[in-house]
């Protein structure tokens, strides 16, 4: 579950840090002063790292954080969040539902018997755009499609409410296959 978890938060990193070296910085190539005879410090030019003004050593440069986790792993992962939410008690099938016009209240008067005070992720059979159109204005409320599960949402999420033909088809996605003991 860690490392599911730590390679979505990686994979979501931009990585636009950016620092300008001694060669990026602006300002002029000659030497400050000659090198010998005027008792200062020999010194070659201004961008140097250790003047004021001047480049910065080893500093970030933008780069990709994104790295492929096996997908056998992944599975293992999110079966088993849902096996521990399940033993926790924070995890309930409901019978499928639908918003037809969109609305916010009409989407938490469904939830409200449903759900505790925590926060709560629906997962949905389908897009079902206008369930998730109905929900994006509810703080407490996280949806997510049974295709497109993410280990930090459900782990972190509270309580799970799953949608019958989505439990079907988690079930058939994540069940036992052949040869599987």
């Amino acid at each position: 579950i860690y490392y599911a978890i730590r390679n979505e938060e990686a994979n979501a990193r931009i990585g636009t840090a950016s620092t300008r070296t001694r060669g990026e910085v602006h300002g002029s190539h000659r030497k400050p002063w000659r090198q010998k005879g005027i008792g200062r410090a020999r010194a070659g030019r201004r961008q140097s790292p250790i003047w004021v003004g001047g480049g910065i050593a080893f500093g970030p440069k933008p780069r990709d954080y994104r790295y492929r986790m096996p997908k056998k792993a992944k599975r293992v992962a999110i079966k088993s969040i849902l096996s521990k939410k399940n033993q926790e008690d924070q995890l309930r099938i409901v019978e499928d539902f639908s918003v037809s016009s969109g609305k916010t209240k009409e989407l938490v008067s469904l939830l409200k018997p449903l759900v505790s005070d925590r926060k709560t992720i629906l997962i949905l059979p389908d897009d079902g755009a206008m369930v998730k159109r109905a929900g994006s204005n509810i703080p407490w409320l996280g949806l997510l499609s049974y295709n497109r599960l993410r280990a930090k949402d459900l782990f972190y999420g509270g309580d799970l409410l799953i949608q019958e033909t989505a439990a079907k088809k988690l079930n058939d996605f994540y069940g036992k296959k052949r040869g599987e003991g």
